[in-house]
């Protein structure tokens, strides 16, 4: 049925032709092949406009020349966004990535890092007001071979479970040996209220912090 119509269709059009006829008429075909390409036009538009790069961020349009000091070495990132998060600088502009991002609200802890040895959500904090700064991440803090005794800690009490609130949870622990914080476990929970872990190993966390602070008092 299909190629009878398109058979007639195309027998009008030789008729026209033959009459010298200079405009021809609508026919289905044509009009669902100019509905195609019209289609086809309308999609490529999108993907031609992303191709446009964003004006390179310049100093006095939102930018400042950004120097940060990480894990006691200095990165120039050059001209950054004063809005960008200490968080996102440290993640996708020095592949830091140890630091996780968790609710992007400052309730969570997962991105808690050390400013000048305090303890700080990275994803409230901008990048630029910690230039000038010592910025410490879980990196610096300790590595496979050579853990800090929080790190190792932690490994003996099992003080993580799906690993993701981790890094979090010891920097933040070890910003709290340096503050005045009871001897309870309950008092040392108060002081870590801020870093969630989601499976729940708070009491090995406690531990692990426990066992630390007991260690620092031993040597003195």
């Amino acid at each position: 049925m299909a190629d009878e119509i398109n058979l007639r269709e195309d027998q009008h059009e030789l008729e026209l032709e033959s009459t010298g006829a200079t405009s021809i008429p609508l026919s289905r075909r044509t009009f669902l092949t100019g509905l195609g390409a019209t289609g086809l036009m309308a999609s490529a538009a999108p993907l031609s406009a992303a191709k446009v790069a964003a004006p390179p961020m310049t100093e006095g349009s939102g930018g400042t020349h950004t120097v940060l000091t990480v894990n006691g070495e200095q990165h120039d990132l050059g001209v950054l966004d004063t809005r960008v998060p200490l968080l996102d600088a440290l993640r996708e502009r020095l592949y830091l990535t140890g630091t996780k991002k968790g609710c992007d609200h400052g309730q969570c802890g997962a991105c808690t890092v050390h400013v000048d040895g305090r303890r700080v959500n990275s994803c409230l904090t901008l990048a630029v007001m910690t230039a000038g700064k010592e910025v410490t991440t879980i990196e610096g803090l300790g590595i496979p071979t050579r853990m800090h005794p929080m790190q190792a800690a932690f490994v003996e009490h099992d003080g993580y479970q799906c690993g993701y609130c981790t890094s979090g949870q010891i920097m933040s622990a070890v910003a709290l040996l340096k503050e005045p914080v009871g001897e309870s476990d309950a008092e040392v929970k108060e002081g870590m209220a801020g870093n969630i872990c989601r499976c729940g190993a708070y009491p090995n966390i406690v531990a692990a912090f426990q066992q630390v602070r007991s260690q620092m008092k031993m040597n003195g």
